[in-house]
């Protein structure tokens, strides 16, 4: 691998907005998600990335890998936690507005989608790619596409469905 071309460069400033976006989707935590933007651009300044990649795809793909990574650490430590007997207790507070309340149930219920799953789901109802587009940027065919969002939506569904209930 080469270090980033200024064409590349310039690419992966285009590519933020969205790279951004992405970030939130798989971590549904800004704060996190800042991290792991900022994490990522690190990485592709680091280790550059073949003269022939596609930025988006590139970007996106080492993002999800640094993510992968911070979920497993993430659960080394939890259960490293659990079993020197320490209790986490640091919780998030959200403002009581319906509105705050439905966005951390639908970020909740989106924690809860297998990461294939979550990853289509948002490259089509986030990102308004098509589902060709998806495809391709996934690098999955395209029926695959169609079937991981509507698995996703449908657990989506039922989940938010599930979560009403029981508060009610």
């Amino acid at each position: 691998m080469t270090t980033l071309t200024s064409h590349q460069r310039q690419d992966l400033i285009d590519e933020l907005p969205r790279l951004k976006r992405y970030c939130l989707s798989l971590t549904s935590d800004p704060a996190d998600a800042d991290d792991l933007l900022q994490i990522t651009v690190e990485r592709l300044l680091e280790k550059g990335m073949p003269a022939d990649a596609h930025v988006a795809k590139w970007s996106h793909r080492v993002c999800k890998n640094l993510w992968i990574d911070e979920i497993r650490s993430r659960d080394v430590r939890n259960r490293y936690a659990l079993s020197e007997g320490v209790i986490d207790g640091a919780g998030t507070t959200s403002a009581n507005t319906e509105e705050s309340v439905q966005l951390d149930r639908v970020s909740s219920a989106m924690e809860q989608l297998p990461a294939e799953q979550r990853a289509a789901l948002v490259q089509v109802a986030v990102e308004g790619r098509s589902y060709a587009e998806a495809a391709a940027f996934l690098e999955v065919p395209i029926g695959t596409i169609m079937s991981r969002v509507a698995r996703a939506r449908k657990a989506l569904a039922a989940n938010l469905e599930w979560r009403e209930e029981r508060e009610a």
